[in-house]
């Protein structure tokens, strides 16, 4: 059993509240440890410390800023395996899983090096007579990031990154389901040069969320989570007068077209659909094949691959595809949703329900599981269930097929396997969701692009990590100057004004 406590001035620092949360290893089902919850004092306490770090970080230049974060790159490279175990353990997924979480993360800080080059400002010679303008990019000051279980390095790191290296200070408020990564990447950037207090991690829940935006010192939040608190955060940073990001659910579809090729959309379909367990925002839930005979056929190519997937502990020494859900309560939730499915009408083809793996039969598992006519108006379409669970919405026309994923109220990611390129175009130029695929399943932006959603998937108008980070965790400054000139007539120096 081991404590997880906060990050503050650059060293751990007990919590003082007598509250704690239960860290489970959703592998087992058993309890490995506890995470001590601050209260709204100790959160108002880390923002103060933060704020008088941040004077002397923000004027620091912004290339010794991106000195920290090559150093801090390099440290994440070093221990890279280290957090891979870390976030395994706490969060249940597969260790090649768990690296690939810390890789994503880790691109955006190789990003980050570049921040000279993103905090330029613009310069016009002469904008009027003798006059000329500029404008500069500065820090905000204190800003914080509330981040989400299923991917406890990849998301700090997109928050953090950016942020750090505008010049500000942060609190970082990471799950209390699985903390420890944070605090293993507070510990590198400290290592990487990082001066003390410039970022503070503050485990907590609800209580220290709510703290964080109450806060006045505190002038941005970005979050990552459901879209019912995505709102809520949204709503009372908004009333406090506080910038926000706030990214939310997701319903993400696959339109299969009779041309596509139908082994490598079936392959995509079951990565995209049960790696990490589905716990991804990114995941592909649903299918939705064109016409009967492409549906018939892709059934036919996804079953047996489903059933074949192999679900296990992250220690395991076999190949695994995936692992648990983080929580005995999600474990019933999913398996709630899809006793609904089948009794709303919808063909189970293959049931993840009463999963059990020996040796771990108290570990959080839910098998993989397909569902064939899928309608609109079941649960199992209509929540984002989280979970190992892909469901077939058939469609007889590329129209319907697209009018379907355009009236979802989630708009996070998308895709089409197709081998026509007017098809592929049309989708992408008129489809209303934000990260758009073609013959490519999980369409999440490289680190120099940026990524968001649309419609109920985010709330703010700024999206994470590339220029948008940026444009987020600064604000502009612009100058106009005039000065006086000495101009030469008939051999003297008259000074005058430029008018």
């Amino acid at each position: 059993m081991y404590e997880v406590n906060h990050w503050i001035n650059g060293a751990t620092l007990d919590g003082t509240s007598g509250r704690t949360s239960d860290i489970y290893n959703p592998s087992t089902g058993e309890v490995q440890g506890q995470v001590n919850l601050a209260t709204k004092d100790e959160l108002d306490a880390a923002v103060e410390k933060a704020a008088a770090a941040q004077v002397a970080w923000g004027a620091t230049n912004p290339q010794r800023r991106a000195r920290v974060m090559m150093k801090f790159a390099e440290l994440i490279n070093r221990d890279m395996d280290k957090l891979a175990e870390t976030l395994s353990r706490e969060h249940g997924k597969t260790l090649p899983d768990a690296r690939g979480d810390v890789q994503r993360g880790l691109e955006v800080i190789e990003v980050c090096m570049g921040a000279p080059h993103m905090l330029k400002g613009e310069y016009i010679n002469s904008g009027g007579p003798g006059i000329d303008l500029y404008s500069m990019r500065q820090p905000l000051g204190v800003v914080a990031g509330i981040t989400p279980f299923n991917f406890p390095a990849m998301i700090p790191l997109w928050k953090m990154g950016p942020a750090l290296a505008s010049g500000n200070a942060m609190i970082l408020k990471p799950s209390e389901r699985c903390p420890s990564t944070a605090m293993q990447l507070a510990e590198l950037i400290q290592e990487a040069g990082l001066p003390d207090g410039v970022l503070q991690v503050v485990n907590g829940d609800k209580d220290v969320v709510d703290a964080i935006l109450d806060n006045d010192t505190v002038q941005a939040v970005g979050f990552v989570g459901s879209t019912p608190i995505a709102q809520y955060i949204y709503g009372r940073a908004a009333t406090n007068g506080k910038r926000a990001q706030c990214f939310g659910g997701a319903k993400n579809h696959m339109i299969i077209m009779p041309d596509a090729d139908l082994e490598k959309a079936a392959d995509a379909l079951v990565g995209a659909g049960f790696g990490a367990a589905g716990e991804r925002c990114m995941a592909i839930s649903v299918a939705v094949p064109v016409g009967k005979d492409t549906a018939d056929k892709l059934i036919e190519k996804l079953a047996p691959r489903v059933e074949a997937l192999k679900v296990g502990p992250y220690t395991s020494e076999t190949d695994v595809d995936y692992g648990p859900v983080i929580t005995e309560a999600a474990k019933e939730r999913i398996e709630g949703l899809i006793s609904t499915g089948v009794d709303q009408g919808a063909t189970l083809v293959t049931d993840g329900r009463g999963f059990s793996l020996q040796g771990y039969e108290d570990g959080f598992y839910v098998g993989p599981t397909l569902f064939d006519d899928v309608t609109e108006d079941m649960d199992i379409y209509k929540e984002e269930i989280f979970g190992p669970v892909l469901s077939t919405v058939r469609k007889d026309s590329y129209e319907d097929a697209l009018s379907l994923v355009m009236e979802n109220q989630y708009g996070n990611g998308t895709a089409i396997y197709t081998s026509d390129g007017d098809t592929a175009r049309d989708f992408a130029s008129r489809v209303n969701v934000g990260m758009v695929g073609i013959n490519f399943p999980i369409p999440v932006p490289l680190s120099y692009f940026t990524f968001g959603g649309w419609k109920k998937s985010a709330f703010g108008d700024l999206n994470q990590y590339g220029p948008d980070a940026f444009r987020f965790y600064t604000q502009t400054k612009t100058v106009t100057e005039r000065w006086f000139s000495g101009i030469k007539e008939g051999g003297e120096f008259a000074f005058k004004a430029m008018d």
